[in-house]
C-alpha cells in the first residue's frame, strides 16, 4: 500500500514538473509573439529565440525547483503556492536575463520580451493549479454526499470548509454558511455565501435542502451552545460540532473528529488551561497509587497519569472486572508503561500494608468510596466501613510508608450534610487532616468537587437508558439543582490540587454554577433527536432519601482563600485533635464489627455535628455558594 502511493505521489509530481517545462517554451515562444504585436516574428529574432530556449528551460527548471513548487499538491492549491510561482518567475526570469546576454549580448532578442515572458509565466503556471483545485471542489462531490451548512465562519469554520471540499470521500458537501457577525452576513468565505445569522438556522436549512449542521465554533461559550443547538433543533436535522478551544488544532477540523453535540458542550463550564509541564513534573518518575482504579474517576486519573510517564502506575479496586477492563486498556494505550494491578479492598488493612511495602508508592489517590446516596441511607455501616475506615486504613499505611502526598477525593455532599453519604465524606476530610498532625513527613490533601457527568450511578447514564426505551425519564423535583463538570476536567484539577498542596489542606473546586436536573433532562432528550414531553414523557417522582434540593461546597465556617490555580480555592479548616478524634473512630470500627448501626449513627452524630439527618428538603441557609464564599 506505502509503495503504490509514493508511486501515485511520484507519478503527480512528475507530471507537474513536465507540465512546467513544456509551458516554459510556450510562454517564451509567446512574448516574442506579443512583441511583435501578434504578427509575423523576424527571421533573426525567432532563430535567436530559439538558440537560448535550452538554457531558458534549464534556468527556470532549477528555479522552480529551488523555491520548492512541487511540495504543494494541485488539489489543494492556495495563495502559499501562488506566492512560490512568483518568487520563481521573478528569480528566474531575471537569471534568464543574464543568461541571455551572456550567449548573445542581446543581439536580436528585445528586453520587452523578458515582461511579457514573466507574464505569461505567472499565467500559464497558475491557471492550470487553481482550476484543477476548483473544479475538484465544485463538480466532484459523491452523490452520497451530505449538504452541510456550517455555523460560523471564522477560523473554526474557514478550517473545516476547506477540508471539506479538498476532501470529497468524508462525505459532506458545505453549502454555506451562518454567523451572528453582521458584517459577514452576505459575503463569500472560501466561496460560499454567509446566509444569515444563527436564528436563522431552521428557515435556511428548509430553503437549501440541508442535511447537517455543523458547529463550527471551538471557542463558543456554553451559553451560545445552548442558542444555536435550541436553533438546530427546530430545523430537524443532525448536528455535529469539533472540538473546543482548548484542544483544537488545524488536524481537529478532518470530518472523521466531528462528533454529535454532548450535554458537556452545553454547560457553562469555560475553558481552563493547565501547568501540564509543572503536573508532570510532579509525577514523572515517581511510584503512584491509585484506589478505586476501575471506577469513573479512578479510571480516567490513571488514563491521564499514565500519560505522564510515571515509574509505575499501581491500580487498586475490588472489582475484578473494572480492574481487568482499565488494565487492557491502559497497556494498549501505554504499551512500555509499568503497571501492577491490586484486587484489593481499602478496608483489608493487611493487603494494603502489603500493597505499601511492594511497590511503595510516592504518590496515593485515594477515590475508592461507596456514593450512592439513597442506596447508603440504609447502609450506614458499609459507608462508614469503606469511607471512614478504609480512608483511615489507607491514611496511616501512607503515613507509616512515608509516601510524599496522599489526595482524597470528596464530595460537595460533605458540606452540612443531609445523607450518611455526606457525613462519611466529611469525617473522610477529618481523618486526612488528624493524620497530617502527626505525620508531617507525608502530604494529606482533600479535594471537594460536585458530580461529575456520566460517572457511574449518576443521572446522565441514567437518562441515557431512559431515553434509549422510550422514557420516561425520571427527574426527581422541578427545582433540584447540581453543581456538575466533566470528568476529564475534575481529574486535571484533582492533579493539580495534588501539586499545589503543602499538605493538611481541603481545596475546593469552582464548578460555576449548577444546573437544574429539569433542564439537563429536557437537553439530554433534545439532544436524541426527541421532543420533552412529546416524544419522551418526563416523571417526577419527588426526592429520594438523604438529598436536598441543592449541594454547596462551602460551609459558612469554611472561607474560601484563592490558590495560584484560578478554578481551585481553600477552604479553611479548624484542627482536629488526633488522640481524641482516633478514639472516636475506634469506636466506629467497634461498632461496625459488632454491625451496630445505632451505635454507628450516635457516634457520627457526635464526629459531624452538622449532620442534618434524614431531611430530604432541608435546604442550609450557613451554607454559602462558592462564588460568594470567595467574596
Amino acid at each position: 500500500m506505502k509503495f503504490t502511493q509514493s508511486c501515485m505521489r511520484l507519478r503527480s509530481r512528475g507530471g507537474a514538473v513536465v507540465h512546467d517545462l513544456l509551458v516554459i517554451p510556450i510562454a517564451w515562444l509567446g512574448a516574442i509573439w506579443l512583441r511583435f504585436n501578434l504578427g509575423s516574428i523576424r527571421e533573426e529574432y525567432l532563430d535567436q529565440a530559439l538558440h537560448v530556449l535550452p538554457a531558458l528551460v534549464v534556468v527556470l527548471g532549477l528555479s522552480f525547483l529551488y523555491f520548492g513548487m512541487y511540495r504543494g499538491v494541485w488539489r489543494l492549491a492556495s495563495l502559499p503556492d501562488f506566492i512560490r510561482i512568483l518568487k520563481a518567475v521573478f528569480i528566474g526570469v531575471c537569471l534568464c536575463i543574464v543568461v541571455t546576454f551572456a550567449l548573445t549580448r542581446m543581439t536580436h532578442v528585445s528586453r520587452s520580451s523578458f515582461l511579457f515572458f514573466g507574464g505569461l509565466l505567472i499565467v500559464l503556471l497558475s491557471t492550470p493549479r487553481f482550476t484543477y483545485r476548483w473544479v475538484k471542489d465544485r463538480h466532484f462531490h459523491p452523490t452520497h454526499s451530505r449538504q452541510a451548512l456550517v455555523v460560523g465562519a471564522g477560523r473554526g469554520g474557514e478550517m473545516l470548509t476547506r477540508t471539506l471540499l479538498a476532501e470529497p470521500s468524508y462525505g459532506y458537501r458545505p453549502i454555506g454558511f451562518v454567523d451572528d457577525d453582521p458584517e459577514k452576513i452576505g459575503r463569500d468565505v472560501y466561496g460560499l455565501r454567509v446566509f444569515g445569522h444563527c436564528g436563522q438556522i431552521p428557515e435556511i436549512v428548509g430553503s437549501t435542502g440541508t442535511d447537517v449542521v455543523i458547529v463550527a465554533m471551538p471557542s463558543a461559550t456554553a451559553v451560545q451552545m445552548r442558542k444555536i443547538v435550541e436553533f438546530c433543533e427546530r430545523s430537524g436535522v443532525p448536528t455535529r460540532t469539533i472540538p473546543n478551544a482548548a484542544d483544537f488544532t488545524f488536524d481537529d477540523a478532518v470530518p472523521g473528529k466531528l462528533r454529535p453535540v454532548t450535554i458537556e458542550d452545553l454547560l457553562d463550564r469555560k475553558t481552563v488551561r493547565f501547568d501540564w509541564s509543572r503536573i508532570r513534573g510532579e509525577l514523572i518518575g515517581r511510584s503512584v497509587l491509585v484506589t478505586g482504579g476501575g471506577g469513573s474517576i479512578g479510571s480516567e486519573l490513571c488514563r491521564q497519569i499514565a500519560h505522564l510517564d510515571p515509574s509505575r502506575l499501581i491500580v487498586a479496586d475490588t472489582s475484578e472486572f473494572n480492574l481487568y477492563r482499565i488494565e487492557r486498556e491502559l497497556r494498549d494505550a501505554r504499551r512500555n508503561l509499568s503497571i501492577s494491578i491490586m484486587l484489593a479492598d481499602v478496608c483489608d488493612a493487611v493487603a494494603i500494608e502489603r500493597v505499601f511495602e511492594r511497590h511503595h508508592p510516592d504518590i496515593v489517590f485515594h477515590t475508592a468510596a461507596y456514593k450512592h446516596v439513597p442506596m447508603l441511607e440504609s447502609q450506614t455501616r458499609e459507608a462508614v466501613r469503606v469511607n471512614v475506615l478504609g480512608t483511615h486504613t489507607m491514611a496511616h499505611a501512607a503515613a507509616r510508608h512515608a509516601t510524599d502526598r496522599f489526595v482524597l477525593i470528596s464530595s460537595d455532599k460533605a458540606v452540612n450534610p443531609a445523607n450518611v453519604m455526606g457525613a462519611s465524606k466529611r469525617l473522610a476530610e477529618k481523618v486526612c487532616r488528624a493524620v497530617q498532625e502527626t505525620s508531617p513527613s507525608t502530604r494529606f490533601i482533600a479535594v471537594r468537587f460536585g458530580n461529575v457527568l456520566d460517572s457511574t450511578g449518576s443521572v446522565v447514564p441514567l437518562f441515557r437508558e431512559q431515553i434509549a426505551r422510550g422514557g420516561p425519564v425520571t427527574v426527581t423535583d422541578r427545582n433540584m439543582e447540581r453543581y456538575f463538570m466533566t470528568i476529564h476536567e475534575a481529574c486535571q484539577l484533582v492533579m493539580s490540587s495534588a501539586v499545589i498542596g503543602k499538605g493538611g489542606e481541603t481545596f475546593v473546586l469552582d464548578m460555576g454554577e449548577p444546573m437544574r436536573i429539569l433542564y439537563l433532562a429536557e437537553q439530554m432528550i433534545r439532544l436524541s433527536g426527541k421532543i420533552p414531553g412529546e416524544d419522551i414523557a418526563i416523571e417526577f417522582i419527588g426526592a429520594r432519601p438523604g438529598e436536598k434540593y441543592s449541594e454547596d461546597l462551602a460551609h459558612s465556617t469554611e472561607p474560601l482563600s484563592p490558590t495560584s490555580h484560578e478554578k481551585i480555592h481553600l477552604a479553611r479548616q479548624q484542627s482536629v485533635e488526633p488522640a481524641g478524634f482516633e478514639a472516636r473512630l475506634a469506636d466506629l470500627r467497634k461498632a461496625c464489627e459488632a454491625f451496630d448501626e445505632p451505635a454507628l449513627e450516635r457516634t457520627i452524630a457526635q464526629l459531624v455535628p452538622e449532620h442534618l439527618g434524614a431531611s430530604t428538603t432541608h435546604t442550609v441557609e450557613q451554607a454559602i455558594p462558592i462564588d460568594r464564599a470567595r467574596r
